[in-house]
């Protein structure tokens, strides 16, 4: 190596050197717009149960099957009306189809045979929304002596999401303060140079509850009225309401 590369690699290094030393200029901040993305949650315990409870019957007569889902279904309302009076009821999906027999493979050149029914298929749910947690057990079990439990889903009455939706704000401001104050330090400025220019509390919050599984067919086990049926076992859990917002902040 000559001289003079050895001297502009020295002169290189050394340039360097005086580069990482040298202290960076802080970015100027003065009129900064920041969008600042917050999140807040309440949580509280479920105290209102949707349950649906259905019957099913098939026969090759239409009518007996109709007549037999008509009289089950009077029964478990009074049941359910007898253990639960302020239990809330509607009658819902109230279906008759025909039943066809298996399709067999005809031999070549042979017409299919009109298809005919061998049976019907008869069905009604019932939908009890209730707030009497306590004594849901025993209701269900009483109701299955002649129904049968399709669904069951817990979450909020409407009285105890609105006294909910005020903590629900308190607690997404305060997160959104707290961000601010987060990124008034990283920036090197005071709080008080910040001004807080829009709040969106975007879709006001996830009022959505869980979906609630579509009724599905299904066949009504066999049992006698009179059949005692065990209590079921419910935990009926929490709800946690959440809330978005986005604050724009202007530092002067």
């Amino acid at each position: 190596m000559t001289v003079i590369h050895k001297l502009a690699a020295a002169a290189a290094v050394t340039f360097a050197v005086a580069a990482q030393a040298a202290p960076v200029e802080p970015l100027t901040t003065a009129g900064t717009l920041v969008v600042v993305p917050a999140f807040g949650e309440v949580k509280h315990a479920n105290d209102l149960a949707v349950i649906t409870l259905a019957v099913e019957e098939q026969d090759k007569d239409k009518a007996a099957a109709a007549s037999r889902v008509n009289l089950k279904m009077k029964q478990g309302i009074d049941i359910v009306k007898q253990q639960d009076p302020r239990a809330s009821l509607k009658t819902q999906g109230y279906y008759t189809y025909p039943v066809y027999p298996e399709d067999r493979p005809m031999p070549n050149g042979v017409a299919p045979r009109p298809r005919v029914p061998t049976a019907w298929r008869v069905g009604q749910y019932l939908q009890v929304t209730t707030t009497s947690l306590d004594t849901l057990p025993k209701t269900v079990a009483a109701a299955q002596r002649v129904l049968t439990l399709n669904s069951l889903n817990f979450g909020l009455t409407p009285e105890t999401t609105k006294k909910l939706d005020d903590q629900r704000i308190a607690a997404t401001y305060q997160n959104l303060n707290e961000r601010i104050v987060s990124i008034a330090n990283a920036m090197g400025r005071k709080v008080g140079d910040a001004v807080l220019d829009t709040v969106d509390f975007e879709g006001s919050g996830n009022y959505v509850q869980p979906e609630r599984a579509a009724p599905m067919l299904m066949r009504a086990a066999k049992m006698a009225d009179s059949a005692e049926v065990a209590e079921p076992s419910f935990e009926p859990g929490e709800t946690t309401l959440q809330m978005h917002v986005v604050g724009k902040v202007r530092f002067r």
